[in-house]
């Protein structure tokens, strides 16, 4: 019996390459209509899956299934034309002798006057002018040979559309805009996608879900609020975004660490040694000595325009030093003396080593 009502499932797939484990038991699932992003570091493995899926690569375990139905396993596989799966690569990949028009073209079967009627609609779809068919890749921009080449990639129908990293060409104005207008665009057709990125904030602001790769495995797949809010360890909390991470050891249902006594997001015996993930924008800034905060010396301010992030070092332990992100009507001078208060719940993750807490401070027995 088939379950149709996922695009793409990946079970126990694996990858050598060179006699190099490359991916190890990657399990997934995409829903059908929904876009996961792959989330890893150059060399992670990210692109190796999309041509795994995509039956440019064989497995060597494992099984692929699009639409409930086996595509790839060891030993046999659907070849790539076979599995109706549109492809947007790097660079756009379009082929700079042909018009936009055969470009969007290209895979497309039947009749031309048929053709021209998909061109113009994809076209439409991309947000591109329709007159835009007759010119050539080298008369485009590099956001506007990008919608193209989307165009292109959703032009046969697929039932799924894998994306390799298809904005890191971009400069950074650029890339927002493109990144919306595609996102934007799979979402009208309902297509089920794969994004691959290393980008964290692409990841998250993309994809229904977010699939993290780390060392050829999945480390965690979440949606994008609860990875970034709840990561499965600081490893991972710290590569989708900035961490602040500090010792503590749990007190009465809460975490005391050199911020104070911190709300947990997991429940904490009394005396159990964590560590703990706290986000920079959770480090708020209140006057000098307000009651419950902590005391604080302004030490650098990296100023972004509309928010900043400001370093601080602490009065006790004062080798402890932190980083707040504020709003720009919010910052403090440089020397500033400050009161620090955290908002919110904090993660926290078991430590094995023993830890001795006194006075705001942790050692190590």
């Amino acid at each position: 019996m088939t379950d149709e009502t996922h695009a793409l499932s990946l079970e126990g797939v694996r990858k050598r390459i060179d006699g190099r484990t490359v991916l190890e038991q990657i399990d997934l699932e995409l829903p059908a209509g929904e876009l996961v992003t792959i989330l890893g570091s150059s060399g992670a493995g990210k692109t190796t899956l999309l041509r795994l899926i995509a039956g440019l690569e064989p497995l060597d375990d494992g099984a692929i299934r699009l639409n409930g139905r086996v595509v790839a396993s060891p030993g046999s596989a659907l070849p790539p034309e076979k599995r109706r799966i549109g492809y947007l690569a790097q660079e756009g990949a379009l082929f700079p002798h042909l018009s936009v028009a055969d470009n969007i073209a290209f895979g497309l079967k039947g009749a031309r006057r048929e053709h021209a009627r998909i061109v113009e609609r994809m076209l439409e779809l991309v947000s591109l002018p329709v007159d835009y068919a007759k010119r050539h890749p080298h008369q485009l921009s590099g956001g506007e040979q990008q919608r193209v080449a989307l165009a292109r990639a959703l032009a046969p129908s697929p039932r799924l559309v894998l994306l390799d990293e298809p904005f890191s060409s971009l400069d950074a104005g650029l890339r927002a805009e493109v990144r919306e207008a595609v996102s934007n665009v799979l979402k009208q057709v309902g297509a089920s996608a794969v994004l691959v990125t290393h980008d964290p904030s692409e990841a998250m602001s993309m994809g229904d879900r977010v699939a993290v790769l780390m060392r050829g495995r999945v480390a965690q797949c979440a949606d994008p609020v609860s990875l970034y809010r709840r990561p499965v360890d600081p490893e991972v909390g710290r590569f989708v975004g900035p961490a602040i991470l500090l010792e503590g050891i749990g007190c009465d249902e809460q975490v005391l660490c050199p911020l104070g006594a911190l709300d947990s997001d997991r429940t904490i015996k009394n005396s159990d040694v964590v560590q703990v993930l706290i986000r920079p924008e959770q480090i708020g800034l209140v006057p000098y000595g307000t009651p419950d905060s902590v005391a604080a010396d302004t030490t650098q301010i990296r100023y972004f325009g509309r928010d900043a992030l400001i370093g601080l070092r602490l009065h006790e332990p004062a080798d402890v030093s932190i980083t707040a992100r504020v709003f720009s009507h919010a910052i403090p001078r440089l020397g500033d003396r400050v009161g620090i208060i955290v908002t919110g719940r904090v993660c926290s993750y078991p430590l094995r080593d023993t830890l001795i807490y006194s006075s705001h401070r942790l050692s190590r027995s």
